[in-house]
């Protein structure tokens, strides 16, 4: 008889067993999503991957479910990376997603147009983010494939327009699963290095499953973020992908981007050598006017005019100083009448004119000028008159009745 056996410890054995198995631990699965939920508090994403004849249940959870690119809907057409296995507890056979992908150009289509409008809201293309490229850059980085053919288009064109530049290659897979977070890092790191002037992003020309990589959101994110000014390069004139909205040049093409990224040397030499040309014309220009200033000057002094401009300023020098005499006695005759009437008027004004009418001063002991008022009596003072002093002592002051005094 078989050994018995509890529910648990059979649930147990098929999940070892199936966890076991290397072919199941890593799948890629494609099918249609049925009873899609999200968990509003947990973040954990729950369905059923179904095609024509089966279904399988399928969790996502949160940590996964961050990094998809798309909402998922109700029968949308997706490819996930999982493994299988038994979920324990229910006996439930189901699958543990990593990663999703919109499969089919419907589904992916409505993918990239959430994406996009969802950055367009976030303002990853505005106008205003958009930096412009360097003149003349000296270091381009250059973000592609190694084998690629987009490398060598851009190295013949820069070769070929300003062999000045440098191009530093940080070699990329352009398609596959790991190429959006290899594109993402590169750009990363090409611009936290400061040696590029300006970014590449190339990929030559293919189908529109082979350029899908470049609708990723971290690639997307990663360019908006770069400091250094980055150009789209991707596929044919008529590809667009996201990168294109966020990059602040698009390029149709990895050799138009490189147009664009650098000038051309003949047009360079064509403007330099037009500029020596002006600079030649318009010193030829100055040149004309010095020398017709110097044959007008030449020719004057073969005239003589010079001599008569000569001759008119002797003759005036020669009147100015038969001039000077009578000038001078003029301005002296006028100076001595004016001295005179100053000092006839100062001598009128003189206190001691005064003095010789038989008037006198009366001083104090040391000199000062003392009216009858600040007299005392007892007090010694000294007259002064026009030839003589005489020394008296006060022996009362009265007052004087004005109408006697005006009499």
């Amino acid at each position: 008889m078989a050994e018995v056996l509890s529910v648990s410890a059979l649930n147990r054995y098929v999940k070892a067993r199936l966890d076991g198995d290397d072919f199941l631990f890593d799948l890629a699965l494609r099918g249609e999503i049925a009873n899609f939920v999200q968990n509003a508090r947990s973040g954990h994403c729950y369905f059923s991957l179904r095609d024509e004849q089966a279904a399988v249940k399928a969790v996502m959870f949160r940590s996964d479910a961050r990094r998809m690119s798309f909402r998922p809907e109700e029968g949308m057409r997706v490819v996930v990376r999982c493994r299988a296995t038994l979920y324990e507890r229910d006996g439930a056979f189901q699958i543990y997603v990593n990663e999703m992908f919109p499969d089919g150009i419907g589904a992916a289509q409505l993918a990239l147009e959430q994406l996009k409008a969802r950055l367009a809201a976030e303002g990853l293309f505005d106008p205003d983010h958009k930096k412009p490229l360097p003149a003349y850059p000296q270091c381009i980085g250059v973000v592609t494939s190694r084998t690629g053919a987009a490398l060598q288009d851009i190295r013949n064109v820069i070769g070929r327009r300003w062999p000045l530049t440098r191009l530093l290659l940080c070699p990329v897979n352009v398609q596959g699963f790991e190429a959006a977070d290899q594109i993402a890092a590169a750009i990363d790191r090409l611009d936290k290095s400061g040696r590029a002037d300006v970014i590449l992003v190339a990929r030559g020309g293919g189908s529109r499953e082979d350029l899908w990589v470049f609708n990723a959101e971290k690639i997307a994110r990663a360019a908006y973020r770069c400091k250094t000014p980055l150009v789209s390069a991707i596929g044919h004139e008529i590809d667009f992908t996201l990168l294109d909205f966020v990059a602040d040049l698009r390029a149709p093409t990895p050799s138009a981007a490189a147009e664009l990224a650098v000038p051309d040397r003949g047009m360079v030499r064509n403007e330099v050598d037009e500029i020596y040309q002006n600079i030649y014309e318009i010193m030829q220009n100055q040149l004309e006017v010095c020398y017709n200033k110097y044959n007008t000057c030449a020719d004057l002094l073969e005239k003589g005019i010079h001599r008569h401009i000569l001759d008119g300023g002797r003759a005036e020098l020669a009147r100015l100083e038969a001039q000077l005499p009578l000038l001078a006695r003029t301005s002296l005759n006028e100076g001595n009448r004016r001295l005179r009437h100053a000092a006839a008027l100062a001598d009128s004004l003189s206190p001691y004119r005064v003095l010789a009418r038989g008037y006198a001063v009366v001083c104090d002991s040391k000199g000062e000028v003392r009216t009858v008022g600040q007299l005392c009596p007892g007090e010694t003072v000294t007259l002064r008159g026009a030839h003589h002093t005489a020394v008296c002592k006060v022996t009362s002051v009265e007052e004087t009745d004005e109408s006697a005094q005006n009499l």
